[in-house]
């Protein structure tokens, strides 16, 4: 089977994890702020936070900006399902726009049609680490005086113009997880230029204990200043971390050169689109999605990629299409009960109607894209078996389809 993703290790990495393992420190070490360092001078911001997942990242920044039950924030359906859960964790309503159907992110035009006096921040994904339209949302967020929020877990060593994903909002997150373009085994990055913003999220993730630069005193190490979480970084995550930014350029290199042989591969393929790249743009590539044709069966396609051993997956099942959301997608008094409970009550009545959203684009995207096996080191010939599997399903495909509709 071509595996879907895989994590570009070498020996720079494996000699970092060791060296932490020599020295006994395996937690709140030098290695942590030196990753947190690496990743700040990279995005051009001043503050970064090493933390255990992106997830744990969006909820820190939830909370860092204030946000709680009554609030609504604009977001995208069309995401993983973590950019939704750190809003539902402290009870904020999300309310979905559609996307641009050349990019896949926020439709900025979009978002500005949603916002309304309980709007308190615009939370954007650079979806597959294609960044989002960051200048219309900072514009839109100006006007009426909203947070932004950055979900750029997808997008490390993206740009767009001069200034590089992370960058824009009033703070971002990066997540590391192995089929990311760096990754730490698991790990998230929040990078801000609010000192304020740095310092909270700091604090709870090491269980609310004083944010103070510098080792805690041990008489300080048993006081808690606020709710805090155990959203911190390893030292071994660090180091896999700080070896991975060293390589970061080259890891992107390569992972951009399958993305153009995937291009080239498939220029010409019928049914099939390409991804999609705006100008002014340097993308730094999570997956490679092919869109299909309307009248091509997605599940078909991608059962008879895996009959030629060619893994694949449905990138992205909108997020109000999940199973877990499919009960606050009624009306309220038919909530299920287990679900009731796990909610605020006027989080479950503002959800049940904000999960019903009219999402053409969003859905149309989210019944048609295939994500193929991508990542720095799949080779010229995988990628060519690839396509040919794709080319062989494609054509069986399209001939049960001209023989439903000539039966029809």
């Amino acid at each position: 089977m071509i595996a879907l993703s895989g994590a570009d290790i070498g020996p720079a990495e494996r000699q970092a994890v060791s060296a932490v393992l020599r020295s006994g420190r395996l937690a709140l070490g030098p290695r942590s702020v030196e990753f947190e360092q690496l990743v700040a001078r990279h995005v051009g911001v001043r503050h970064a936070v090493a933390v255990s997942s992106g997830t744990a990242g969006l909820h820190l920044l939830v909370r860092a900006l204030g946000l709680g039950p009554g609030d609504e924030v604009i977001t995208t359906s069309f995401s993983f399902v973590a950019s939704v859960n750190c809003l539902l964790y402290e009870g904020v309503t999300p309310v979905f726009a559609d996307i641009d159907p050349d990019t896949l992110c926020l439709d900025p035009a979009r978002v500005e049609e949603l916002v309304t006096s309980r709007t308190r921040a615009i939370l954007a994904v650079d979806v597959f680490g294609h960044p989002a339209d960051w200048p219309a949302l900072e514009r839109i967020a100006r006007k009426h005086h909203l947070a932004l929020i950055e979900d750029s877990c997808e997008a490390l060593g993206s740009s767009l113009g001069s200034r590089r994903c992370g960058s824009f909002g009033d703070a971002a997150v990066f997540a590391f997880y192995p089929n990311k373009q760096i990754t730490t085994g698991e790990g998230g990055m929040v990078v801000t230029r609010n000192a304020r913003i740095a310092r909270l999220c700091r604090s709870m993730a090491n269980q609310g204990r004083s944010s103070c630069p510098g080792p805690l005193a041990t008489t300080r190490w048993l006081e808690h200043v606020r709710l805090g979480y155990n959203y911190r970084m390893s030292e071994l995550a660090a180091a896999l971390g700080c070896a991975q930014m060293s390589r970061l350029d080259r890891i992107v290199n390569r992972r951009r050169r399958v993305a153009r042989r995937y291009d080239r591969l498939l220029a010409g393929v019928a049914g099939v689109r390409v991804p999609n790249c705006r100008p002014g743009v340097f993308l730094s590539p999570f997956v490679y999605c092919v869109r299909l044709a309307p009248r091509l069966n997605r599940s078909r396609v991608m059962a008879g990629l895996r009959r030629q051993r060619v893994e694949c997956a449905d990138y992205f099942r909108p997020i109000h299409r999940q199973p877990c959301f499919r009960p606050l997608a009624r009306p309220p008094r038919s909530l299920e009960p287990s679900v009731s409970r796990s909610l605020e009550p006027s989080v479950s009545r503002s959800l049940a109607s904000e999960l019903r959203p009219s999402l053409p684009v969003t859905e149309a995207a989210g019944r048609r894209l295939v994500a193929l096996p991508f990542h720095g080191r799949l080779s010229p010939a995988d990628q060519q078996r690839v396509v040919q599997a794709l080319n062989r399903t494609l054509a069986t495909e399209t001939l049960f389809a001209r023989r439903n509709h000539a039966a029809g």
